[in-house]
């Protein structure tokens, strides 16, 4: 089970990306595009082309998580 503080930041991605990128593929647009440090607690939230597909990079205290839904 997940539980997040109500200072919680959620960071949407306003260009699609590639559906395809794993947990490195996302920690390299979150540090390069987003100018942000994916290890801060925060939930980064990626879209595909289509935006019928959600991607969300989180870190919490036991490591990283890379979560899909698809449609």
């Amino acid at each position: 089970m997940l539980s997040f503080a109500g200072s919680l930041k959620v960071f949407v991605a306003v260009e699609p990306c590639d559906m395809r990128k794993g947990f490195n593929g996302l920690h390299a647009l979150v540090t390069e595009r987003m100018k942000e440090d994916p290890k801060a607690g925060a939930l980064f939230v990626f879209t595909n082309p289509r935006r019928n597909r959600l991607k969300i990079l989180f870190w919490d205290r036991t490591g990283p998580w890379a979560c899909t839904r698809p449609p």
